[in-house]
Parts: structure tokens; C-alpha cells; sequence
């Protein structure tokens, strides 16, 4: 999967962007269908955020998170994807598995 980091008002050290393509490895594995990630990190004053963008067939995805150190803002946006990535690929899998219109009826009454 392909990370793209970027920073808004800060630099994106080679430690920052090993540590996001890491975590977001973890994101790999929920589904074949992820070939491009987005994250924009920013610092406020006091507070970092996080923000990510995944593209896939059906859907765009997209979760932030703020916190007070950058790698903790970092791993809550990818458990917040990781959640969304996993009900999404539970939504195209129970969708088609209904019984067919089959229905049970009782035919001893």
C-alpha cells in the first residue's frame, strides 16, 4: 500500500514517516482492496491532529484525531480507519448473503 505523508506547517522527519507507513501496514491486512493511503499531520500550539484519507471501491474513508503528542495522534487515526475498514468490508459481505427469498413456513398448521 502506498502512504503519502504530508505536514502542514511542520517538517516530516524519516522517523514520522516510517512510524505512519508501520501503523498503517496494520490497515494492509484488513483488506487486499487498499492500495493508496493519505495522511496529513498538523501541530496547533499545543495539539497535534492527525488526519487520514483511504479510497475504496464504494466508499472514501476518512477519520482524524487530536492529541498532545504527534505518535499518539498518530496510532488513534489508524484504529479509528481500522474500525471503519473492517465494518466496511462487513457491509459488502453481508449484503449478498441473505436466504434468497426462501422463507420457513409451517406446513403441518
Amino acid at each position: 500500500m502506498l502512504v503519502d505523508v504530508t505536514g502542514h506547517q511542520m517538517n516530516i522527519t524519516p522517523a514520522l514517516r516510517s512510524y505512519v507507513s508501520e501503523k498503517c501496514s496494520r490497515l494492509e491486512r484488513r483488506s487486499e482492496k487498499l492500495s493508496k493511503m493519505h495522511v496529513i499531520l498538523h501541530v496547533e500550539k499545543l495539539r497535534c491532529k492527525a488526519e487520514g484519507k483511504i479510497n475504496l471501491p464504494g466508499s472514501n474513508l476518512f477519520a482524524d484525531a487530536v492529541e498532545e503528542d504527534m505518535y499518539a495522534a498518530i496510532d488513534a487515526l489508524v484504529d479509528k480507519l481500522d474500525r471503519q475498514v473492517k465494518k466496511h468490508n462487513q457491509k459488502r459481505h453481508n449484503h449478498h448473503q441473505s436466504e434468497g427469498g426462501l422463507k420457513n413456513y409451517d406446513h403441518d398448521a
